[in-house]
C-alpha cells in the first residue's frame, strides 16, 4: 500500500519497520512545520534546518517507541523537532558564554631574554616606589601610570603645583639612587 495514503499514525508504524519511503512521506507531511518550528526557536535557517534534520533522525531511530495512544503522530515529531531546537539554543549560549581562554600560551612561546629583563625592572621599579614616601608615590604614579600632567595632579590632589614637582623631583632622585640610575623612566 501506498504511504501516501495512510494515517500519520499508520506511516510512523512503518517507519518503526525500517520503511525508508515512509519516513519520506513523514517528512513531506511534516518538514515545513517542522522547520517553522525550529526557526521560531532558534532564529537562524541554518541552526533550524541542523534541528529538524536531527529530529527526523531521531524519528528513524525511535519510531518503535512511539505510543498512538499518548499523542497524535504530529504532535509526537514536532516535539521532538522542539526539544532538539531547545537543545541548540542552550548550546549556542553555552557557546557564546564561554569565555575564550586567551591567556593561554603554549609551551614553546618564545620569550626572549628582553622580555624577562623587562619584567625583573617593572618588579625592580614596583619595589622601589613601594619604598617612597607615600605622597611623592602618589605624584609619579599618577605622572607615569595614570598618564597626568603636573597640573592635572595638582588639582586631583587639591596641593599647590610646586608642592607636586618638588614631590615628583624628590621622588624621582630616590627612585634613582635606590635603583642605581639603570633603568629608563617607569613604564
Amino acid at each position: 500500500m501506498d504511504p501516501a495514503l495512510l494515517s500519520d499514525e499508520a506511516v510512523l508504524a512503518l517507519v518503526a519497520s525500517g520503511d525508508e519511503a515512509a519516513l519520506a512521506v513523514l517528512y513531506d507531511r511534516f518538514g515545513a512545520p517542522a522547520y517553522r518550528l525550529a526557526q521560531r526557536i532558534l532564529r537562524d535557517h541554518t541552526l533550524a534546518e541542523d534541528a529538524v534534520q536531527d529530529a527526523f533522525l531521531a524519528v528513524w531511530r525511535t519510531a518503535s517507541s512511539y505510543r498512538p495512544d499518548r499523542a497524535k503522530a504530529s504532535t509526537w515529531v514536532l516535539t521532538l523537532v522542539h526539544r532538539r531546537a531547545v537543545d541548540l539554543v542552550r548550546r549556542e549560549e553555552r557557546r557564546r558564554a564561554d569565555p575564550l581562554d586567551e591567556t593561554f600560551e603554549p609551551a614553546d612561546s618564545g620569550r626572549t631574554d628582553d622580555e624577562a629583563a623587562t619584567r625583573e625592572e617593572r618588579r625592580r621599579v614596583q619595589a622601589a616606589l613601594a619604598g617612597l614616601a607615600p605622597d611623592q608615590r602618589q605624584a609619579l604614579e599618577l605622572a607615569y601610570y595614570g598618564g597626568l600632567s603636573q597640573s592635572e595632579i595638582a588639582e586631583r590632589l587639591g596641593v599647590p603645583l610646586g608642592t607636586v614637582k618638588s614631590r615628583m623631583f624628590s621622588g624621582l632622585g630616590r627612585l634613582r639612587d635606590s635603583l642605581g640610575g639603570g633603568i629608563s623612566a617607569p613604564t
